[in-house]
């Protein structure tokens, strides 16, 4: 009886910090057992046999994102070893769908947490900016898999991004000035207007029968 109390106890205090219901961090749970392998924590090489992560051009930077201290809340910088479940559940929540019985505040928040997760994706050093060079790293990932776009042309469109972000987020800059790279809140004036809920999908981890929407 202690056990059972003790466990709801603990489901309801998951269900407050990530807005998941008691029914979806079962499901959560289960997926985070297969993909540990029965044991109490994922590390990053318990990704290697996703089917649905092997092809995508930006793998490393989506397994990377799960042990993001960032993301974790638990520091400014740096990496974890290894999550736990509530962990797990911590990152998964910021792909869940923005409730429909929220108020415009919550919503703005929630979609400024989805757009934080994604700007620490381009952030690599953790430094607060998205440099012109990470921006062409993450650029030149995404196109690697098309063999008809080669690493200069992926630079190229790298570049060009860049600028246009400069000039939506600097506007006119003089001959000689130099845009250092994107801070957060030049990313949420590029995101602005933009359906970020069609940007996050959670497919590698096979959770699209499950519904993440609280």
């Amino acid at each position: 009886m202690g056990a059972a109390h003790s466990a709801s106890e603990e489901v309801r205090e998951l269900e407050g910090k990530t807005g998941f219901s008691s029914d979806q961090i079962e499901q959560l749970h289960r997926r985070f057992k297969q993909l540990s392998g029965d044991q109490p924590t994922i590390r990053k090489e318990n990704f290697n046999n996703v089917p649905d992560l092997e092809l995508n051009p930006i793998r490393s930077k989506i397994v990377r994102a799960f042990f993001d201290n960032r993301n974790l809340r638990k520091g400014t910088s740096g990496l974890a070893d290894e999550i736990n479940f509530e962990d797990f559940l911590t990152i998964m929540s910021y792909f869940r769908p923005i409730d429909t019985t929220m108020d415009e505040e919550q919503v703005q928040l929630c979609r400024k947490e989805k757009l934080r997760f994604l700007f620490h994706m381009y952030d690599s050093d953790s430094d607060g900016r998205i440099t012109l060079e990470e921006y062409r790293n993450v650029v030149e990932e995404l196109l690697s898999g098309n063999p008809h776009i080669e690493k200069e042309s992926a630079r190229s469109i790298a570049d060009g991004a860049m600028m246009e972000a400069a000039s939506v987020c600097v506007g006119q800059m003089e001959p000689d000035q130099v845009y250092e790279g994107i801070t957060f809140d030049d990313f949420l004036k590029i995101w602005q207007g933009i359906d970020i809920e069609t940007k996050m999908h959670v497919r590698f981890l096979n959770m699209e029968t499950i519904a993440l929407c609280h």
